[in-house]
């Protein structure tokens, strides 16, 4: 391994000059995506439908193809499990990614070409390598493994040719032969559906290893951390595996989570950023500690931006990348090579730079709580709870919220359920900061705060370990990419967790 990896890495960083390439020039390749795009799919019945052989522009494609949420696709995602061809994308159709809403049972089903695997998803996992080798010339990350928490994938009943899992599972089946020398576990072991068991047999397997990355969700990350601790003895993964040396993360904001990682891995290391969804590889980290990640704008996606307060109207308008400003928040609209046309995805996102072009993911559409006018949004409360466990102490594994309404017993409120990995000494004063904390990150929650008038102090409930989890288990959904929405508008969810936590 240590002869290959100097070729390698070597291989990595030849790659720069190609991405310098559409990074200086992000309108002209994203026209060219879109051109490829719909070339490709006019034949298709969606682009027979929408008349694609006469789209010349973007202009033409906005005003003719709507904008479509997962409900809009589904009739053409199903008939293609199928075993129908040639509905959305020109090339089979065989790998679906599976992916469900936190608040709904309700599982996605979203198409994986060829394409999408080789031009997306692999193309900006080799990019992403880039990056790194950029920063960390004389790294040893493949001399040894890297350490991939990913989910199951099943054969689909209705078409023994399709199959679907979550995306990491798909990734990892389709994977290149070169790329499981790499990888740990086998995949025997990473496509595992039961995650209680599963983490059991990564930890028994992977604790010889030379584990040099990681790529995972950092919640689950955590537990293996845990229970490796638990079966060595030792007292951090530094003693497990010296030659750690890069932590890839994505899906949840890593904010309250760093303090933890950085204390059981015991060393300093590399964290990267990531923004890779069952739809496609959007962005990723380019500059080590820097907020934003470079938008991959040559990856087989259209992106289009919608502003917030176009959602919901008859005919939504998007823009393109000329208009977008810094700093306002914006529902991400794509067109895919997997076959999304002018799809609705669910994130919002917010520009950090616009030359080049860097996001952050702020939040989810339906992922936010204005009841009473506050707007709060996921990357506000992600902001205040690390503001406020660095002031008392605490360590948050993980939390949820809601609003309480008005009522004949007062006025409305936020209600927190959160679980500690280290309790503050003072629940009441955690409870104070975090609200203190959201006051000056949010001018539209401190207005609504204003002497109680419209919201009084948050109510915050400290959960025992484990609650979530059980909380997601009974939804089917505990592992992977599942994860307890951060906030909603939506009580359900709250009033199911409590009851357990009752129980």
């Amino acid at each position: 391994m240590k002869l290959l990896s100097p070729a390698i890495s070597s291989l990595a960083r030849m790659r720069l000059w190609r991405i310098e390439g559409w990074k200086n020039n992000p309108v002209d390749a994203q026209r060219e995506v879109l051109q490829d795009l719909v070339t490709s799919a006019q034949n298709t019945e969606f682009g027979r439908k929408y008349n694609f052989s006469e789209l010349f522009n973007i202009k033409a494609f906005k005003q003719t193809v709507p904008i479509h949420e997962y409900e809009d696709m589904k009739p053409y995602i199903q008939r293609n499990m199928e075993g129908e061809q040639n509905l959305l994308w020109n090339t089979p159709i065989y790998w679906f990614a599976k992916s469900s809403g936190t608040t709904s049972d309700k599982s996605k089903f979203i198409p994986v070409s060829d394409e999408s695997l080789e031009d997306c998803h692999y193309k900006a996992a080799k990019d992403v390598l880039t990056f790194y080798y950029q920063f960390n010339p004389e790294s040893d990350l493949l001399t040894g493994k890297g350490l991939v928490l990913g989910g199951s994938h099943t054969i689909n009943p209705l078409n023994q040719e399709a199959q679907y899992g979550d995306l990491s599972a798909v990734l990892l089946q389709n994977s290149p032969f070169w790329g499981h020398w790499l990888r740990t576990p086998d995949l025997s072991i990473a496509l595992m559906d039961e995650w209680e068991s599963k983490i059991e047999l990564l930890a028994q397997n992977t604790i010889k290893e030379n584990v040099t990355s990681i790529s995972g969700v950092p919640t689950w990350t955590l537990v293996l951390f845990r229970r490796i601790l638990e079966i060595t003895g030792k007292k951090t993964m530094a003693e497990v595996w010296p030659h750690l040396e890069l932590y890839m993360h994505g899906g949840v904001s890593f904010t309250p989570y760093k303090e933890q990682f950085q204390k059981l891995i015991g060393k300093p290391i590399h964290y990267l950023e990531m923004y890779n969804a069952s739809e496609g590889f959007f962005a990723a980290q380019d500059i080590p500690g820097e907020e934003g990640m470079l938008l991959f704008v040559d990856h087989g996606i259209f992106m289009e931006f919608m502003p917030l307060e176009e959602y919901g109207k008859p005919c939504p308008q998007t823009i393109g990348l000329p208009e977008v400003e810094l700093g306002k928040n914006y529902a991400l609209v794509i067109s895919t090579n997997g076959g999304l046309w002018r799809y609705l995805v669910g994130d919002t996102v917010q520009f950090t730079s616009l030359a080049p072009f860097r996001i952050k993911v702020s939040g989810r559409l339906k992922h936010y709580i204005n009841a009473f006018g506050e707007e709060v949004i996921v990357d506000n409360t992600d902001k205040a709870v690390a503001i406020a466990c660095g002031k008392t102490g605490a360590i948050v594994n993980d939390y949820t919220a809601a609003p309480v309404y008005f009522s004949d017993n007062g006025n409305g409120a936020h209600e927190w359920l959160v679980e500690f990995e280290k309790e503050p000494e003072n629940l009441e004063a955690f409870t104070a900061t975090l609200d203190a904390a959201l006051k000056s990150i949010n001018s539209d929650y401190e207005a609504k705060r204003h002497k109680d008038i419209a919201l009084r102090m948050p109510m915050l409930r400290a959960l025992p370990k484990g609650i979530f989890n059980t909380w997601l288990k009974s939804k089917g959904k505990l592992g992977g990419q599942h994860k307890v929405p951060r906030l909603s508008n939506d009580r359900k969810h709250l009033e199911e967790i409590i009851a357990i936590a009752n129980q």
